[in-house]
């Protein structure tokens, strides 16, 4: 047998690693199908084991047979959520459709200006020309027209692919949920026999914490729209409203620090436009206020109770180590890389511990990450 060495044995292994990165981006529909029935398998798990030692006597509920019954209920839960929330969505566009958006901006303006004149900013008049026509002229100067004939193109196109993923992502899970080593096994399969036992660790590991955060995760967005939902409403706003909004500020809940933000802008938004006719500075501007105090709470609850238990205990993490993967994973990819900086820092760290237990900085990183055995991988 050739054995490779030095220069080529390097040159091999970049060539081999380009060319895994090149597969990944031209199959990376496929890749995200996986990804996404990892992690619902991560979910379900608990449930089919608990369902398979379901016994009667002499029967016994097959493993097959728990898996269907587990993603049943997965998507059963994700379609009846949605079917609660959507008639909901839609009734609060419609209200939103209806509303003047030339009144609206006109209500906004004087109070927007007289804000301008106290932070020291003089606002750019323009002769004969409203606050309402500047922001038209604004936006339609950022819209290209002539893509709007690919409209009905690209919406016909997008509902054909959430079909074709809905159907490999049940179907895939499946199998993920029915045989809890595939996943792990068809890694291991492209391992170096001498490294399976590294690898068989981390992949433990990795399915330990990152099912941890997944479910910590969930619970923290539902427990956001749960608390908005219900301040919204004691302050005032209509349970539609509300809901709507505490789904919004729970979604964006989940891109870590700047999320928050950008959900509690959106709701303010939102509860202006919806009080377009009421007096602003009696009204809409003391209700804006009670909506910050609601948004300024939750994120006082969650700050303090949530995201140390998801960040920190989950992942086993500092959350000013956290903070920081976070703000270099948002300079590096925007919003999306904040969304995956988190588990991405896991699954580097669970490798690094692994790999690189000699250097003082990995096992200063690591230290938190205990040798837990997955009871779910076989």
């Amino acid at each position: 047998m050739v054995q490779l060495k030095g220069w080529a044995r390097n040159l091999l292994l970049i060539a081999g690693g380009v060319f895994l990165i090149f597969l990944l981006w031209y199959f990376s529909a496929i890749v995200t199908y996986i990804l996404i029935s990892a992690v619902m398998s991560f979910l379900g798990r608990p449930l089919v084991r608990w369902l398979s030692m379901i016994r009667y006597k002499k029967f016994r509920i097959p493993k097959g047979v728990a898996a269907l019954l587990t993603l049943f209920a997965m998507w059963f839960l994700l379609i009846t959520f949605f079917r609660f929330i959507i008639p909901l969505l839609l009734k609060e566009l419609e209200t939103l459709s209806e509303i003047d958006l030339e009144a609206f901006f006109n209500s906004i303006e004087e109070p927007l200006f007289r804000l301008m004149q106290i932070s020291g900013n003089e606002p750019l008049l323009v002769e004969d020309r409203s606050f309402y026509d500047v922001m038209v002229d604004q936006l339609t100067s950022k819209i290209d027209v002539s893509q709007l004939s690919n409209v009905f193109v690209v919406v016909a196109g997008t509902v054909g692919d959430l079909f074709i993923g809905f159907f490999a992502v049940s179907f895939i899970t499946f199998f993920f949920l029915k045989e809890r080593s595939m996943l792990r096994e068809g890694i291991l399969l492209i391992v170096p026999t001498n490294l399976e036992e590294k690898v068989s660790n981390i992949l433990d590991s990795i399915s330990y914490l990152l099912r941890r955060y997944f479910v910590g995760l969930i619970l923290q967005i539902c427990m956001v729209m749960l608390l908005d939902t219900i301040g919204l409403n004691l302050i005032g706003l209509s349970f539609n409203h509300a809901v709507i909004i505490g789904f919004i500020c729970g979604l964006f809940n989940v891109i870590p620090y700047l999320g928050p933000w950008m959900g509690a802008i959106l709701g303010l938004l939102i509860g202006a436009a919806l009080n377009i006719h009421a007096d602003f500075m009696s009204h809409t501007l003391p209700l804006l206020g009670l909506m910050t105090a609601v948004f300024l709470t939750v994120q006082i609850i969650d700050n303090v109770l949530f995201q140390p238990l998801i960040y920190s205990s989950s992942v086993k993490a500092h959350p000013l180590e956290i903070f920081l993967v976070i703000l270099a994973a948002g300079s590096l990819a925007g919003i999306l890389g904040m969304f995956l900086a988190i588990p991405a820092y896991t699954i580097a760290r669970v490798i690094a511990k692994e790999f690189f237990v000699n250097m003082k900085l990995v096992r200063k990183l690591t230290e938190s990450l205990d040798a837990r055995s997955d009871p779910d991988i076989e």
